[in-house]
């Protein structure tokens, strides 16, 4: 599914800063796959270029078999919003609208109907136990239900590959065992597969291969 070849990227702020030097790695579909390493060691960057947010500045990336680095912005931006799913710390959720308008953003981008995407971000939400919550606004979540809003938004498009982003970083320890039993659920019963970032070695025990990256580099 994702197959990097000697990626690096390169930020240029006055003096020359090395995110990543010469990331090679390959992951299947239905993978469950954690990268570790300490802060500033480029593990949101390399999870920024897998998700095509950013571009690297040398290597080749290929996502499905296709070249990204050969596709136009408009086929970049289908593949981020149609086939890869993100969670993110901060959740992410747009506080003046609904749950579930928020669980619908992705299919609002992807110009589905209305009441198809009403039926779908309902079904998501009863999935995440939310249903009771759907009109509701994300101020009057607790954090735990608002990870599993973020969730539930990053399902809505049935991607093939979700990356998580220090998902519970903003949780309590029950929460975050929640949202890790949810995420582990997905790639189990639902052949979704995930790249995680994580400091915790414990959520990254969830995981089925733990790579690390220290200064850039990547470390089987």
């Amino acid at each position: 599914m994702v197959e990097l070849e000697g990626i690096s990227k390169v930020y240029r702020n006055g003096g020359e800063t090395i995110a990543l030097k010469e990331i090679s790695l390959k992951i299947e579909e239905s993978d469950f796959v954690c990268i570790m390493g300490p802060s500033g060691s480029g593990k949101t960057t390399l999870l920024n270029i897998i998700g095509l947010l950013i571009t690297p500045s040398s290597g080749v990336y290929r996502f499905k078999g296709r070249d990204v680095g050969q596709l136009s912005d408009r086929e970049r931006s289908r593949i981020r919003n149609e086939e890869i799913g993100f969670i993110f710390q901060a959740f992410n959720l747009l506080p003046d609208i609904t749950v579930i308008e928020n669980v619908e953003l992705p299919l609002v981008y992807s110009k589905v109907r209305k009441k198809e995407r009403r039926e779908r971000a309902m079904r998501i939400l009863e999935m995440m136990k939310l249903a009771d919550k759907a009109m509701k606004y994300p101020d009057q979540l607790s954090g735990g239900e608002q990870q599993r809003v973020a969730i539930a938004r990053s399902l809505v498009n049935s991607p093939s590959l979700i990356l998580a982003d220090e998902p519970t970083g903003n949780l309590d320890s029950k929460n975050g065992e929640m949202i890790m039993e949810i995420i582990s659920w997905l790639n189990r019963e639902k052949g979704v597969t995930i790249v995680l970032v994580t400091h915790n070695e414990k959520i990254a025990s969830y995981a089925r291969e733990v790579l690390t990256l220290e200064d850039g580099r990547l470390k089987m």
